[in-house]
């Protein structure tokens, strides 16, 4: 996994005070990164359209344009001309070496955005949002200088946002790059080099994004076993039996040795999966509340309330005594709505869904505070996951996952490693990874994927 953070002010302010590096020597690298990347992937004599704001972001974009020149066609434009001292000394060199800006926008195949960076703290005025409009509707190759234009530090977008193919970041991955709402405008993510190794510019943080490489299959690496070593998880079947259901077929696809379906009537189950009308005594795992409908939550207290380790899930995020089943042990997957409603009942917070959505790891950050012992997954187009004052954002989901049952599949990945002695946090990041990849993996049209896919495609991880 890699680190994240808020800002990174503090981490060039180390660079000056620790490594003896000056903001003109980060500036170059950041530059030369930026070069780099663009040989790599344009060829030579393409024509540049670098468009640059007053400040520093804009400085970057000045001095990129000095090293890719000749090399390519390049138009360098300034449409509010420059203001830190950083742009204009960038200026006069680019101008020493016969480089001066355009008056208006030039034809192109790459345009690179280096308007505004992550420190943008304001709404965008009238001519910025035209020119944002303008740069959007062009047809050519976008690359973002550090995050695209619009998107402030808090990762919302202010009222409009340049829509990158690929964004290149400015020393280290910022939370600002992963919230849902610009999942659409930052392309992919690439990190810039400021002269020393990310181990030296990065220090501490709370904040991570998951790689592929994170998950830990639950493969069986000693032969001398049974169905008695691997878990049994027990799947409280609501009035929505689909959902269940679909959770008992996840979990056993898995690594689950044993799953029983906990039903009030008998109901068809596949021919693996266990029947009961109470907990099984050797359960170790417990996996509630997908498609409980309107059963009450008082029902299965027991349950609830029992040490087992359990996944919990939709209906009962909306049960008034929700906090007292929030301990140790438990994780918590919520998808926004259920997480506005598990928010007000734990006195956390009582806002709607749009202010969540703009605020995902400060409220998820908010339910740790108060829960720190229990595992929240907050679904999403990134989804986090927040455990004792740390989160961790999975950004490898698409919206081949926006169909009804996926988020139940999810349920019976993570009770499924439960039930195999997995503990909550890497059960949770572990599930949600194969979740995720195994739908990446479908090779159909990005709207036909079925609940069924995912556990066919889960067995070939």
């Amino acid at each position: 996994m890699q680190k994240l953070f808020e800002e990174v002010n503090t981490l060039d302010r180390r660079c000056y005070e620790q490594y003896g590096l000056s903001e003109d020597i980060l500036m170059e690298h950041a530059a030369n990164s930026m070069a780099v990347y663009i040989q790599k992937n344009v060829e030579p004599h393409k024509s540049l359209l670098i468009v640059c704001g007053m400040g520093n972001n804009g400085a970057d974009g000045i001095a990129l344009a000095r090293l890719l020149y000749p090399q390519y066609r390049v138009s360098l434009f300034i449409p509010f001309g420059v203001k830190s001292p950083m742009a204009q000394l960038q200026l006069q060199r680019a101008q020493k070496i016969g480089i001066h800006p355009v008056e208006q926008l030039m034809p192109c195949d790459v345009i690179v955005d280096c308007l505004f960076g992550s420190g943008l703290n304001r709404s965008l005025d009238e001519l910025s949002i035209k020119l944002i409009q303008k740069l959007n509707s062009i047809r050519a190759f976008k690359i973002a200088c550090d995050i695209p234009s619009g998107i402030n530090q808090q990762g919302q977008i202010t009222s409009i946002a340049f829509k990158a193919n690929t964004t290149i970041t400015m020393g280290a991955l910022k939370t600002a790059l992963y919230s849902d709402e610009v999942k659409d405008y930052v392309g992919k993510i690439k990190v810039a080099s400021l002269g020393v190794d990310r181990t030296l510019y990065e220090n501490e943080s709370n904040l991570f994004l998951l790689e592929p490489l994170d998950i830990q299959l639950p493969l069986r690496m000693s032969q001398s076993t049974n169905k008695g070593h691997f878990g049994h998880l027990a799947v409280v079947v609501g009035m929505k039996k689909g959902a269940g259901v679909l959770a008992c077929e996840a979990a056993f696809a898995f690594g689950c040795s044993l799953v029983s379906a906990i039903t009030h009537e008998n109901i068809d189950l596949p021919y693996h999966i266990m029947q009961s009308h109470k907990l099984p005594c050797k359960t170790s795992a417990l996996a509630l509340g997908m498609g409980l409908g309107n059963c009450e939550a008082n029902e299965i207290e027991s349950l609830l309330l029992s040490d087992l380790p359990k996944v919990i899930d939709a209906d009962i995020f909306y049960h008034e005594n929700i906090k007292s089943y929030l301990k140790q042990g438990v994780v918590v997957t919520p998808h926004p709505k259920e997480f506005c409603s598990l928010l007000k009942l734990c006195d956390i917070a009582d806002i709607e869904v749009d202010e969540l959505q703009k605020n995902r790891f400060k409220y998820a950050l908010m339910f740790s505070a108060k829960f720190p012992e229990v595992v929240l997954y907050l679904k999403g187009a990134n989804s986090i996951i927040a455990y004792d004052m740390k989160l961790y954002v999975n950004a490898l989901g698409s919206a081949v996952l926006s169909k009804g049952g996926s988020g139940d599949v999810l349920s019976g990945l993570i009770g499924s490693l439960l039930a195999q002695g997995y503990d909550p946090l890497n059960a949770t990041i572990s599930a949600s990874i194969a979740h995720t990849l195994a739908a990446n993996s479908f090779e159909g049209n990005n709207y036909a994927l079925t609940p069924q896919d995912i556990i066919q495609k889960v067995k070939t991880l």
